[in-house]
């Protein structure tokens, strides 16, 4: 667990030096990235992104304002809208990626082979797990 802690705490310091250099806070940032995997309700952002709802409002009213995201009203209910990344948007997610040095050179330092394992352990573990609660005790 100590190793998971310090390699996450030298991404997302990478991460907040990244989305600064372009002008963002980490969870502007952060929120960007989550909107790569696909448009998103507000509500569903501000769950995976454990944060508020009306915090989630403003991080997206900033985004909005910078030409980064749109909203859109959901296709399933009228009264949703959903939050989706522009090509602005999508290209300060790329120059954010692209300038995590910190993280890339670690990563590169890796061979593919082992890049490749190190994805499927990440996979396994946090993606297609049991949930916390259902597993932890067993």
């Amino acid at each position: 667990m100590e190793l998971l802690s310090v390699s996450l705490g030298v991404y997302y310091g990478d991460f907040t030096a990244a989305a600064a250099a372009e002008g963002l806070t980490a969870s502007q940032g952060r929120t960007l990235a989550v909107l790569r995997r696909g448009p998103s309700a507000m509500r569903a952002l501000a769950i995976t992104l454990a944060c508020d709802a009306s915090n989630m409002t403003g991080i997206i009213d900033r985004l909005e304002k910078r030409g980064a995201v749109r909203r859109e009203p959901s296709p399933t209910d009228r009264r949703v809208k959903n939050v989706a990344l522009t090509e602005e948007g999508e290209r300060t997610v790329d120059t954010i990626r692209a300038t995590m040095h910190a993280t890339l050179g670690r990563l590169e330092a890796l061979g593919e082979e082992d890049r490749a394992a190190l994805a499927g352990l990440l996979e396994r573990v946090f993606v297609t797990a049991p949930t916390a609660a259902g597993s932890a005790h067993q």
